[in-house]
């Protein structure tokens, strides 16, 4: 009898070890396809710790990617250009389990992005503590991307944004400017700072009001915990800063529909988001699940149509390949505080999490799959028509 049962569990561990090498197998090939090699020496290539990896990504695709990762069980030297030879390869398509199609689908035909739940994603993400981005961001918390252009530091390209923001809306003292999705305010205190205009902010952060009123004391701005579908009141000019990725398509038309109710007849609106070249209805189950729950990368199209009979578009600019710069000098600052500050308020866990995300985001727009847009639009048009700054 004990024969029997020995002879069976022997079976079954065989049987187990001939499903791990197959899984194994079929993983190493298709990372061949993308120039990376399991236990090779180049940056891109990767360790395996587990050798349970192989299966979970089969099973669970990108989620079991960054999952596992935040795991240990497996590394690679340089996440950015992993990411960037999996991306060239087009190797999400390949490993793509139908179990995760499902939120994909429900987001086509549902609200995520519905008021009595867009305040509790935000603050998911942006409520985790000033001090993670306090010793992350810039020395003014810009959490978007940088301008690169003819500067060496983040400081430098993030002033250097703010101000090209500004140029373009082409502000001016006693202009009453409104910033959706303000974050602590880094823009309006810029602005009031350098142009002389007066200011509102709106987000859903409790931890960005507290932090915003604070940096923007003795200026003419308020910071307001507000949702965009609450705005009244009117603005001579409108901008909105990295938040129209978490407004979700379902809500496109509304937002556009909000900044034409209060933007003034001759007033401009410029929209800074990052932009998707393939239509989606949801983001990546990995970043749905840990960083950003309820965004979605908006489409020129998906932009287009939602501004469309609303504004004229006076200038597109793209500066996509400036994100990955800015996405490896925040993770230098992560880095670099993490021993002395972030490990008293985040554990390892957070660490993996965290560096994964700045770098594969950071491979993402270096493949140039994710896009960088200023888009300035006006309601009628300029009667002399408008100069594109760069």
């Amino acid at each position: 009898m004990l024969d029997a049962y020995l002879s069976v569990e022997g079976d079954i561990e065989a049987w187990g070890n001939r499903i791990m090498h197959r899984d194994e197998s079929l993983i190493r090939e298709i990372l061949r396809q993308a120039d990376v090699l399991v236990g090779g020496s180049r940056p891109w290539d990767i360790t395996v710790h587990d050798p349970r990896l192989y299966r979970r990504l089969l099973r669970d695709g990108v989620l079991g990617l960054g999952e596992s990762y935040m795991d240990e069980w497996w590394d690679c030297a340089d996440l950015e250009q992993f990411i960037v030879h999996v991306l060239n390869a087009d190797l999400e398509r390949a490993i793509s389990p139908l179990k995760l199609l499902l939120p994909v689908i429900m987001a086509k035909f549902i609200n995520v992005q519905r008021k009595n739940r867009a305040a509790s994603d935000v603050r998911s993400h942006y409520d985790l503590g000033n001090v993670l981005f306090q010793n992350m961001l810039d020395v003014r918390m810009n959490y978007s991307c940088g301008y690169w252009r003819n500067v060496d530091t983040l400081d430098e390209a993030q002033e250097g944004k703010l101000d090209l923001i500004c140029r373009k809306l082409n502000l001016r003292s006693g202009l009453r400017v409104l910033d959706i999705g303000c974050g602590w305010g880094a823009f309006l205190k810029y602005a009031a700072e350098k142009y002389g205009v007066t200011g509102v902010g709106i987000t859903l952060s409790k931890e960005q009001v507290a932090l915003g009123e604070e940096l923007c004391s003795g200026l003419p701005v308020e910071i307001r915990l507000q949702d965009y579908r609450d705005l009244d009141s009117a603005y001579d000019a409108v901008v909105s800063i990295g938040m129209f990725e978490h407004v979700g398509p379902a809500n496109h038309r509304r937002f556009m529909e909000t900044v034409d109710r209060v933007l003034k007849c001759d007033g401009l609106f410029l929209l800074h988001t990052i932009g998707s070249n393939d239509t989606k209805f949801s983001t990546d189950p990995w970043t749905q699940r840990y960083i950003f729950p309820g965004s979605c990368l908006p489409t020129m199209e998906q932009i287009a149509k939602a501004a469309h009979g609303l504004f004229l578009m006076e200038d597109w600019h793209n500066f996509g390949a400036d994100y990955a710069r800015t996405l490896r000098a925040w993770l230098c600052n992560f880095v670099s505080n993490w021993e002395t500050t972030l490990s008293r308020h985040y554990d390892r866990r957070f660490y993996r999490m965290w560096t994964y995300m700045l770098q594969t985001y950071a491979g993402a727009f270096r493949a140039r799959r994710n896009q960088l847009w200023q888009i300035v639009y006006s309601r009628t048009g300029e009667p002399d028509g408008y100069d594109s700054i760069r």
